[in-house]
């Protein structure tokens, strides 16, 4: 069992809650049985399981209050994995891409709805939060093991990008592959998308929060495959 706080376990743990350790490592951190059980649910091995009280044999013990001192959840945790970041390449019928969308919950939230709703990944572009930082992680809720994100500039998309602005028309007809393109409220997207397309919203709103808008509009993809 780990007693000390000065374990290089624990160490590397919270190491692993800063962007450079994950991005010198390419490892990151998993909290909680439901996310280590989306990682064995596609066969993904944890490089290193601590637990507090499991009986998962591949786990090491930990004294609780160390495991919920390095835990990046304000309850702290009572297992937490180590696994290796993937990434995937662009493709896919329908596919997203983010451009300078900071917020890792968004983007983590935008992984799921591509889970349940897209046969392709979320494209990620410059400017878009870190989607294996701890928060990102748990927003997606394990589609981050099933649906690794990919990296992709704006003008190299593989598909008929369709860039979603606000005020724009709401109909659109595009051949697939389409890749449905959202920006940060402030910064929007770079010039040069084939088609835009807006949501439309009852009177007093102009815009929606990105995962909201971006599921949306994944899911009116996804219903209109379906019914043909």
């Amino acid at each position: 069992m780990i007693t000390s706080a000065d374990n290089p376990k624990l160490k590397q743990i919270r190491k692993l809650q800063t962007k450079r350790e994950r991005a010198r490592t390419r490892l990151f951190v998993a909290e909680g049985e439901d996310l280590v059980e989306a990682a064995d649910a596609v066969g993904l091995e944890p490089e290193m399981l601590l637990a507090a009280d499991s009986a998962d044999p591949r786990a090491t013990a930990v004294e609780p209050k160390l495991l919920h001192a390095a835990s990046a959840l304000g309850s702290g945790s009572r297992l937490i994995a180590v696994y290796r970041q993937k990434w995937s390449q662009p493709g896919g019928d329908v596919s997203v891409y983010l451009h300078g969308v900071g917020d890792p919950g968004n983007v983590g939230t935008i992984i799921r709805s591509a889970h349940a709703f897209a046969d392709g990944p979320v494209i990620l572009g410059p400017g878009c939060a870190d989607p294996y930082s701890p928060k990102a992680v748990r927003a997606s809720m394990g589609s981050i093991f099933a649906r690794p994100p990919a990296r992709a500039r704006f003008e190299r998309l593989p598909g008929t990008r369709v860039a979603f602005v606000a005020g724009a028309a709401a109909d659109y007809e595009a051949d697939r592959p389409v890749v449905l393109c959202f920006g940060s409220e402030r910064g929007g997207l770079p010039d040069g998308a084939e088609l835009t397309a807006g949501i439309p919203m009852r009177a007093g709103l102009d815009s929606l929060n990105v995962a909201m808008a971006a599921t949306v509009a994944m899911y009116e993809q996804f219903r209109m495959a379906r019914h043909g």
